[in-house]
């Protein structure tokens, strides 16, 4: 089985890979012998964990997106194929989800926001790397999605919403880009990422004593090998899934 998750000579696109759970899936992928591209806002984030990547011995290709912009999207997706000439498995990990007063005091810039980073984002890169993997060799799409999309989420809103269009998205590219291309998606509960700087993790760890299997936060590290499986040969009969990583939340 180990064989099963190795990456060599594999080519990873990964937006919101330069922090949290994007950085981590980064650096996992290096290690299985995958090429990375790491695509955020920010170059000299991208650049910083490309540093980390090509001291592991891997190849990494920093690149600035705001994946809310659809001809940006376009740009880096033809700047990763004329950088390694291929794109096997892409990772669309980036995500925003900003505090507000109220749902009525939810900006339309604000709603627009959202939607722009969690939806539209993932469904225009979606189309452009997974139809080019269609007429390919195929590949593999992982998207990151949120257990905001299933359970009630009045302060995370419009964010759940997205999520769960994410979710639904999901499953539609598998059947239409299946056979070749496999398109799942991770459904992830409560990292302690940098987002959890601004949480009150006394409340936040109370709350997890009685709410959350685990009874804590994940770990950024704690979601390789989610993404491991479903990037590698390993999760080959697996398509339209949505697997929970979130410690037993409810």
């Amino acid at each position: 089985m180990t064989d099963s998750f190795d990456l060599t000579g594999k080519v990873a696109l990964i937006t919101g890979g330069s922090r949290g759970l994007g950085r981590e899936m980064a650096l996992a992928f290096a290690r299985r012998g995958a090429k990375v591209a790491i695509a955020s806002r920010k170059l000299e984030q991208c650049e910083d964990t490309a540093k980390e990547i090509r001291a592991l011995g891997a190849e990494a290709f920093p690149w600035s997106c705001h994946v809310a912009d659809w001809d940006q999207c376009g740009e880096m997706v033809d700047a990763v194929y004329s950088h390694f000439g291929r794109i096997d498995i892409l990772v669309n990990n980036a995500g925003m989800s900003p505090l507000y007063p109220s749902l009525a005091e939810v900006s339309e810039a604000l709603f627009d926001k959202v939607m722009g980073v969690n939806l539209k984002g993932p469904f225009r890169l979606m189309a452009l790397v997974g139809q080019r993997m269609a007429e390919g060799d195929g590949g593999a799409i992982i998207n990151v999605s949120s257990v905001a999309a299933v359970k009630p989420s009045p302060e995370s809103e419009p964010y759940g919403a997205a999520k769960s269009g994410l979710n639904a998205l999901t499953r539609s590219f598998a059947f239409e880009y299946g056979p070749k291309v496999r398109v799942n998606c991770i459904m992830a509960g409560p990292f302690l990422t940098d987002i959890s700087k601004a949480w009150d993790m006394e409340a936040f760890n109370e709350r997890a004593a009685n709410n959350i299997a685990l009874q804590r936060g994940g770990q950024p590290d704690e979601v390789v090998g989610a993404a491991l499986y479903l990037a590698s040969s390993a999760s080959s009969y697996t398509t339209g899934a949505i697997i929970r990583i979130d410690g037993g939340t409810p």
